[in-house]
């Protein structure tokens, strides 16, 4: 059972990429206005997934001096990641010949980053269905303004449309090999799940407070309006993260 809902829930997870599409057919503007509220909302799910479910799963079975070196690897883990990764500009004419290195880049770092979300995915359920069923929600709200904003880099990278879609998505298929690994690893190492619930603890924290927030921050100020319904999606996803406690 495990197996099969860790499964269905990477599909899923990799099918967000497609929600690139989106952008050929909503406005852009428009399109900007409604995701920064899923990135509130992914801050709280992120936070809430990591805080009541992740840590005290790590509590229970008493929380060690490894598992705060965990937590911080797993912070390190990403940081490292994102800056190694971090796509670079490039000045050479946009041309159908040319495919930027920037856009190549991205999709190597994209691989790697849902490789990561298929280890949480797998680490996650092995805990419990619940505390699995947490954790991809708050990876497919992340995953959507994300593989959003990656087609996006595709397109001015030099790629076609339907190339760009296509390469998203296998980029994303990655994502299914990690929840592989990790249940795998989890039936013939002993201590793997020790491991992976605090590093995935550690990349979620990374992910909210290092690349989510300072998004929110970026949006125009003096507009409470917004700034009252990104501080309400943030504590929705809190409360739905609180709320799947009701299910274990």
């Amino acid at each position: 059972m495990v197996w099969l809902y860790a499964l269905l829930s990477v599909v899923i997870v990799s099918l967000v990429s497609l929600m690139g599409i989106l952008t050929l057919s909503i406005n852009h503007r428009k399109l900007d206005h409604v995701l920064i509220y899923f990135v509130s909302f992914s801050v709280g799910a992120l936070f809430g997934d990591v805080f009541i479910h992740l840590i005290p799963e790590i509590a229970e079975k008493g929380f060690t001096i490894s598992a705060s070196f965990y937590i911080l690897f797993g912070i390190l883990f990403s940081f490292i990641i994102e800056k190694f990764f971090h796509w670079r500009h490039c000045h050479s004419p946009e041309t159908k010949e040319h495919i930027h290195v920037f856009a190549k880049m991205n999709l190597i770092g994209d691989t790697m980053h849902n490789f990561i979300d298929g280890l949480i995915i797998g680490a996650s359920y092995l805990i419990s269905i619940p505390v699995g069923v947490a954790s991809t929600i708050a990876i497919i709200f992340h995953e959507i303004p994300q593989e959003i904003g990656d087609f996006g880099v595709l397109l001015k990278g030099g790629y076609s449309k339907t190339k760009a879609l296509l390469l998203n998505f296998i980029t994303a298929l990655s994502a299914i090999l990690g929840v592989l690994i990790a249940l795998i690893f989890a039936v013939k190492v002993n201590g793997v799940v020790d491991f992976l619930i605090p590093f995935a603890a550690g990349n979620f924290i990374y992910i909210a407070g290092s690349d989510l927030i300072p998004e929110l921050h970026k949006e125009e100020c003096n507009n409470e309006k917004k700034d009252l319904l990104q501080m309400i999606m943030f504590v929705l996803g809190i409360i739905v993260m609180s709320l799947l406690l009701f299910l274990e």
